[in-house]
């Protein structure tokens, strides 16, 4: 399991969706303190469903169909999230009361899609190699 690359490439991913959150604000407001994930409950649930579908798609590796399959949802989630961050910068830009600065923890799902994607990719060549020995017996 921990031998394949994939598992490290979505080890990365639940590092990324399942620690640095805590760490790395989304932004800051204009009286200089820190807006975390925590304080919205849909980043909450969205970063936890992240979260959990990279330790699901770890804990799936003899499945390489389902593990593939749990990888694409888990990039589909992180899409969205980073659409809505997107959304909440573009409409609260950087010059307003609300919000002063904008933090590392908006583009936490940039990292994580590119984590993802080079799990599947890895996933897909697993995947496309079992079947070349199974022709061949």
């Amino acid at each position: 399991m921990i031998q394949r690359i994939q598992t490290v490439y979505l080890l990365l991913a639940f590092v990324i969706t399942g620690v640095l959150p805590f760490i790395f604000p989304l932004w800051t407001l204009s009286h200089g303190k820190a807006f975390l994930f925590m304080q919205n409950q849909l980043y909450v649930i969205l970063f936890g469903l992240s979260t959990t579908l990279s330790v699901l798609s770890i804990l799936s590796y003899k499945k390489r169909q389902n593990q593939f399959v749990i990888g694409r949802l888990n990039i589909i989630l992180n899409l969205i999230l980073l659409g809505l961050f997107l959304y909440r910068s573009l409409n609260l830009s950087g010059e307003t009361p609300v919000v002063s600065e904008k933090g590392i923890g908006m583009f936490l799902p940039i990292f994580a899609i590119v984590a993802l994607v080079l799990a599947n990719k890895a996933i897909k060549k697993d995947e496309d190699l079992v079947k070349s020995v199974d022709r061949l017996r």
